[in-house]
């Protein structure tokens, strides 16, 4: 059984199944799931979404870490050359006002996709911000968000916390589009020099020369990059080899 959720019960359940329990983490650390693993060491084995992710949780279980993928052939190569674009849910912890800050700064028109649940912040921090050159165009649905990174130059990834993964990079990268992210969480596990640029959070200078060099990468190496590294068919690979291994101890018990 593989077990994505993030409630404890699978976990501490797991020594009553009569076949092996795969846990694969996606937050960082939550006490009540850590409990269930301290309750029934030994019963449950661990993947995590990236070694940031792994090592999180490493005072508490060894993970291994298997990336997240995507579907390449949902997020189609597109030919680039529009502006920046920033994709996700319009709330503090994903900081679009830092996007919109730094696309500004490096003189790049930035189109913002995705909810604005948190009306509060928007209001306060990415409305003021809007303009001729900065625009949000609300929750597209998945074949309209496609087109948009597709069509874009760069797309801005400005997490104020450590992302465990960080969905929307991979998404961008599947289209050809390079990625300008903050140097945190597991950002730097799917984006390098070669198909994108990072930058320390917090530097608003950096971050426009991150955009500015992000948007000269080559497309293609990008869309390779996603393909072979950030890929579904890659992540289903790795689980296959975990499924194996754990049939393995079980046969070998």
């Amino acid at each position: 059984m593989h077990n994505h959720s993030l409630h404890h019960l699978p976990v501490a359940m797991a020594p009553m199944l009569e076949v092996p329990v795969l846990t694969t983490l996606h937050t960082p650390p939550l006490p009540w799931l850590e409990s269930a693993i301290a309750a029934a060491p030994g019963t449950s084995a661990f993947t995590a979404v990236s070694r940031r992710t792994a090592e999180a949780w490493s005072h508490v279980v060894r993970a291994v870490p298997v990336l997240n993928g995507v579907d390449p052939a949902a997020w189609p190569f597109g030919p680039g050359g529009g502006p920046a674009v920033w994709t996700g849910r319009l709330v503090p912890e994903k900081a679009p006002h830092d996007s919109i800050d730094a696309a500004r700064a490096a003189g790049l028109p930035i189109v913002l996709a995705g909810p604005a649940p948190d009306d509060d912040y928007f209001d306060e921090l990415v409305a003021p911000r809007l303009g001729r050159d900065a625009v949000h165009v609300g929750h597209l649905d998945h074949r309209a968000l496609a087109r948009l990174l597709g069509r874009a130059s760069v797309a801005a990834v400005t997490p104020q916390w450590d992302e465990p993964y960080g969905l929307v990079a991979a998404e961008a990268m599947a289209c050809g589009t390079p990625v300008a992210a903050y140097a945190r969480g597991a950002l730097p596990e799917l984006v390098h020099d070669e198909v994108g640029a990072l930058a320390p959070a917090g530097d608003t200078a950096a971050r426009a020369v991150a955009l500015r060099t992000a948007a000269s990468r080559d497309r293609t190496a990008v869309r390779d990059h996603a393909v072979r590294h950030l890929s579904v068919d890659r992540m289903v690979r790795e689980y296959e080899a975990q499924y194996a291994a754990l049939a393995r101890r079980e046969a070998a018990a």
